[in-house]
């Protein structure tokens, strides 16, 4: 069972491209009748604005977002089950220049950019949809601007150098105009924010009708994606690369400007103020979870305030929520059996398994990192140890489970399910009562076969998720957030740290997250508890925090697979083994299921694996296109 809404109708108008005569990305199709139909009235221009929305990706379907397939966050299987796992293939060190896995290049991207271009040329011109006001006119094309202008930013994230297409080419261009050449990264980050300016000058603050147009492009969301690709072109992978000195066109022109500029950091952390104003001024904050008809502990309200700011339908942090992108499938594959009542039920196949390294990457209950928290001992992680009374709202009662899963921070519980972590539903009332994993074998949990690492991303599970009769369950659907203020906050902290060092405004901002989170802030935890106590005083030290303040505040929701690449740690991280406990030991046995396992070592090429491989017919067909470095 589960409940749809689709808000934005998706009619997806099919035009054909005869790959023969034309063999490149921008050229109009030759169906003139069907297009001057498509823009004769309103109630046909809007099936051609759902058209340009339909190519948006399904990134809360985890199977298609290879941010969740490609990286290290989540692993899988092998042979996978009840998911299917083409696209891990990447994770795994298989990706191809003959079929390259989530290829945008010859996918629906540069298809996408050409029906924006059609419906921008169409609806600027006021002699066509005659029955449209001026002002829903300026907003859509705003709104078209934002799309085409995303859609090139997509691109640009896959493989850094691309051609810009600003203008489709008539059907009867000759040949050689179709063979486009690659722009260089700064022509294409200020070509997509030029764009994204654009389209921001012309669309309001809040959606018009809230009740039908939830998902429609705001002002704040245009702000925010400018604010997110000025923050990738400042970053290492594209700000002053060594490893692309060589990387040119055919005709010698560089793609990647060698010169590190700290001005690019100044330009991401301005967007990202401006955008948080406008976001603030249009009623966007920090989500807080109201509570409920029966009374929770102060624990409990603040795991609810964590989870929910993701899986909560448009609430009040959301700043851009994509209703086409459900999340059924992401909560199917993410979800325990935690019911004791319904513990032979196999509706749902949780697969998703976050590794160790991510489950260590979350702070102690101090608010510092397990390795310089110096009042608290982690270095044996498997130790076992048994729940207490003041513990019980996080770790079962009397319970014995791993020291890892001791003394850690609010969204460690928020976002993990773990062997005997508490993991409570709305169906519970009374968090006293609230549902558990127990996942050793001859326990209810494993009933069915457990995540390969026997963790969850339970943050993932909108909190109406119920187990029912006759083999189902009802999950609660949202869309999926494309990005929220806590984002930005930490957008805005990282890029004015690096382009100025530590300061009050920077603290604030990332203490803004971790307050929520229900941390002290990061100048007062550090030098209470950490070993390194100047640490958050040096850009540096500062730097190191705020990008694992990000891996935490962001985990699972795909930030950290783009996070490592533009920071270029991707070959540091990506190339480290997959770990986890021993789900095939049994209940009476617990200090052998705590025994930490090898799962995968995983393979990371530098700089080959950081920009995605163009097929290589492509460069066959067009001699003006140069492959990435180490294709």
């Amino acid at each position: 069972m589960k409940t749809k809404i689709y808000i934005i109708p998706v009619l997806v108008l099919l035009f054909s491209l005869n790959a023969c005569k034309k063999s490149f990305l921008d050229v109009v199709p030759d169906n003139v009748p069907t297009l001057d139909n498509a823009f004769t009235m309103r109630n046909e221009a809007i099936k051609y604005l759902a058209t340009c929305y339909s190519y948006l990706p399904n990134d809360g379907e985890p199977t298609q977002n290879i941010a969740y397939m490609g990286g290290d966050e989540f692993w899988l299987d092998f042979p996978s089950r009840s998911i299917n796992a083409t696209n891990w293939a990447m994770a795994r060190g298989n990706q191809s220049v003959v079929n390259p896995l989530v290829n945008y290049w010859d996918g629906g991207m540069f298809n996408a950019i050409r029906d924006c271009n059609i419906f921008l040329e169409n609806v600027r011109d006021l002699s066509k949809v005659r029955d449209m006001s001026i002002d829903e006119r300026n907003r859509w094309i705003g709104e078209v601007e934002f799309l085409k202008a995303y859609y090139h930013f997509l691109l640009f994230r896959h493989y850094g150098p691309i051609p810009v297409v600003d203008v489709n080419l008539p059907v009867n261009a000759p040949i050689e105009q179709t063979k486009v050449k690659r722009q260089p990264v700064d022509s294409v980050v200020n070509y997509i924010v030029k764009l994204l300016d654009q389209a921001a000058a012309k669309l309001p603050n809040n959606v018009m009708i809230p009740a039908t147009d939830l998902g429609h492009i705001t002002k704040p969301i245009a702000l925010s994606i400018k604010a997110k690709v000025l923050l990738y072109a400042a970053s290492p992978l594209f700000n002053g690369n060594k490893d692309y000195t060589n990387f040119k066109n055919p005709d010698g022109q560089l793609l990647f400007n060698q010169t590190v500029s700290t001005d690019k950091w100044k330009k991401a952390a301005n967007a990202a103020k401006e955008a948080i104003v406008a976001s603030e001024t249009a009623g966007i904050k920090l989500y807080t979870f109201p509570g409920t008809t029966f009374p929770l502990s102060s624990t409990t309200m603040r795991e609810m305030s964590i989870r929910n700011a993701v899986t909560e339908k448009w609430n009040t942090e959301i700043i851009w929520g994509n209703p086409n992108s459900r999340t059924w499938q992401l909560q199917y594959s993410s979800m325990a059996h935690i019911d004791p009542s319904f513990s032979g039920n196999n509706s749902v196949h949780g697969t998703l398994a976050p590794p160790m390294k991510i489950v260590e990457q979350f702070y102690t209950k101090n608010g510092v990192p397990i390795d310089e928290d110096k009042t608290l001992d982690f270095s044996n992680k498997a130790q076992l140890r048994t729940g207490t009374s003041s513990e019980r709202y996080y770790i079962v009662e009397n319970y014995q489970t791993a020291r890892i899963n001791f003394d850690r921070e609010p969204r460690f519980y928020a976002d993990l399910g773990f062997d005997g972590g508490k993991w409570y539903m709305e169906s519970n009332r009374s968090d006293d009562n609230a549902f558990s994993a127990q996942l050793k074998l001859g326990q209810y949990g494993s009933g069915l076969s457990i995540t390969v690492t026997t963790y969850y991303p339970k943050k993932l599970v909108n909190w109406k998720f119920a187990f029912k009769e006759g083999n189902s369950n009802h999950i609660e659907e949202y869309p999926f957030p494309m990005i929220r203020l806590a984002d930005l906050y930490l957008m805005y902290a990282e890029a004015l740290n690096e382009a100025d060092g530590p300061s009050s405004e920077v603290y604030t901002y990332l203490d803004k997250v971790r307050e929520r989170a229900g941390l002290e802030g990061v100048v007062d935890s550090w030098s209470k508890y950490s070993v390194n106590p100047g640490k958050p005083g040096t850009q540096l030290g500062l730097q190191s925090i705020i990008r694992r303040e990000r891996n935490i505040e962001m985990s699972f929701e795909g930030s950290r697979f783009w996070d490592l690449r533009r920071w270029k740690l991707a070959a540091q991280e990506l190339n480290k083994n997959i770990t986890g406990w021993d789900r095939d030991q049994d209940k009476d046995h617990p200090e052998l299921f705590y025994r930490l396992t090898n799962i995968y070592t995983q393979r990371f090429i530098a700089p080959r694996d950081y920009l995605w491989p163009i097929r290589e017919n492509n460069l066959l067909v067009n001699p003006n296109l140069v492959q990435n470095p180490g294709w």
